[in-house]
């Protein structure tokens, strides 16, 4: 690793997983484009939508740490271990969070009579992921972790 000069954190790791990261949050409003015809780049700092930027972030971080220092070696199973972590909270905790929004958002949508501080207030639904866009995510991540191998 001693050659890279880095881009942008001047750690090829951490910039891989940005980059994954990226790549995942302009995914998510070019498939959003394809499916609904219409821009929202409001997409770029939503969490929660296809493909899971969570996970390409820690799956990045994982393969380049792997490829640069070892696949049995205490870094890598650190970052694989965070990365279990995060990909399992992000499609089932984050997920049945978001599912509860749903539902508390149509039972106070269907209250005539509520307190002052619930009145036009929505809860954000859109938290979690599925396994299919957490393996995805994962898939992207992988992809970009393996620029480490020409860049490092």
């Amino acid at each position: 690793m001693e050659f890279y000069r880095g881009y942008v954190t001047g750690n090829l790791m951490l910039d891989l997983a940005l980059l994954a990261w990226l790549a995942a949050q302009v995914l998510k409003v070019l498939l959003h484009y394809a499916f609904q015809g219409k821009s929202d780049f409001s997409l770029m700092l939503k969490s929660g939508g296809m493909p899971s930027s969570h996970s390409a972030f820690v799956c990045a971080l994982a393969v380049s740490v792997g490829i640069l220092y070892g696949w049995s070696g205490p870094l890598f199973a650190l970052a694989a271990g965070m990365a279990v972590v995060v990909m399992y909270d992000a499609c089932n905790v984050r997920w049945s969070t978001g599912e509860q929004a749903k539902a508390l958002n149509e039972l106070l949508s269907s209250m005539k009579e509520l307190p002052e501080g619930l009145r036009g207030r929505r809860l954000k639904e859109a938290l979690g992921h599925t396994p299919f866009q957490v393996l995805m995510g994962a898939l992207l991540g992988i992809a970009v972790g393996c620029l480490a191998l020409v860049l490092r």
